[in-house]
């Protein structure tokens, strides 16, 4: 089956309840500034906050959105992993939910990814 999404973008979340709208925000204006198919995967690694309702609620709102939820804590590398696992994309960006690293970066990305 071909691919009709671009890029996927894979977020590990933990406990990340106070930055996950402006990551969001700033995800979701990236890439719609990239006219190119894409999803983003929020990968919940157990939150005990409000994080998974947080996302859950995201969902429902935008159907380029998918939740990932793990029954517990089994770490970053997998999370990163189950959502490299679910991706759909000719792509894959992996991102934390942060903001550490600039989500505006992903542009460049892709442009040197289509460069070959």
């Amino acid at each position: 089956m071909i691919s009709r999404i671009t890029c996927s973008v894979v977020v590990p979340v933990y406990n990340e309840e106070l930055v996950i709208n402006e990551t969001y925000k700033r995800l979701k204006e990236v890439m719609d500034s990239t006219k190119e198919t894409y999803e983003i995967i929020f990968v919940n690694d157990g939150s005990r906050d409000s994080t998974r309702s947080k996302i859950e609620n995201l969902c429902k709102r935008d159907d380029k959105i998918t939740l990932l939820n793990f029954s517990r804590n089994f770490g970053h590398q997998a999370a990163i992993s189950a959502g490299m696992e679910a991706a759909n994309g000719k792509s894959v960006v992996v991102i934390d939910a942060d903001l550490q690293d600039p989500p505006e970066v992903i542009i460049k990305m892709l442009e040197k990814w289509k460069e070959g």
